[in-house]
């Protein structure tokens, strides 16, 4: 097995947990989760959750596993035409432009990418959830126009572990309507794209915010 599997299979954990846990983006979320971190104050991001006490500095490196991307539940049945096959290429876009994007901007923080866990070693396990596209284009029909404001919506889920223990330190949640730049507009595969990587590149820019801030940097 090569370092990056080794990477990929080192958290066994399944989505089941991600799934309940992204419930508590609502209104009532709690200040200490079950799994006992602790809600930040004023975080850019909809909730972020760290553990007390944890010294983040000691972690000079990052490594960034693959991004998950689920559908909600339901979804499909109001788009019957779109095949299994067009999902799964959207969950592969989706899945490697977020984790392209985000190591970008990592390595522009100066943060090394880590190939391997190790003691200096913090992983980032990035989820894309609930997603709804509010016209898939599947090009089927060039002649058929839909014009939206919005391209849909998805829900960002992240936590952050020591990649020797695999202890959770942090987690963060934040949901999004992916809205057109300029208001209502023919909805497409290159529109869709377009909103999309918008979005997937201000996460990330929050994400590398939130990681500067746990460690302590300043001016993010």
């Amino acid at each position: 097995m090569n370092t990056e599997s080794r990477l990929r299979t080192i958290l066994a954990a399944g989505f089941a947990a991600v799934l309940c846990s992204a419930c508590a983006t609502g209104k009532t979320a709690p200040e200490m989760t079950h799994d006992g971190l602790q809600l930040v104050p004023n975080s850019k991001m909809e909730r972020v959750w760290i553990k007390p006490g944890e010294d983040f500095s000691q972690y000079s490196m990052i490594g960034v596993l693959d991004c998950y991307v689920a559908f909600k539940k339901g979804w499909q049945l109001n788009h019957p035409d779109l095949r299994r096959s067009d999902m799964n290429q959207v969950r592969s876009w989706l899945a490697t432009g977020f984790r392209t994007i985000l190591t970008q901007k990592l390595i522009r923080n100066s943060y090394p990418i880590a190939t391997a866990p190790g003691k200096n070693v913090l992983l980032v396990r990035p989820a894309l959830i609930d997603l709804e596209i509010t016209a898939p284009d599947t090009q089927s029909d060039p002649s058929s126009m839909t014009f939206t404001a919005s391209a849909g919506s998805v829900t960002l889920y992240v936590e952050l572990y020591d990649s020797e223990s695999s202890e959770i330190l942090a987690r963060a949640v934040d949901r999004r309507q992916v809205n057109h730049i300029g208001g209502v507009e023919v909805t497409s595969f290159s529109t869709n794209s377009d909103d999309a990587r918008r979005l997937l590149d201000h996460w990330a820019e929050l994400l590398v915010s939130e990681i500067n801030r746990a460690h302590g940097k300043t001016g993010d």
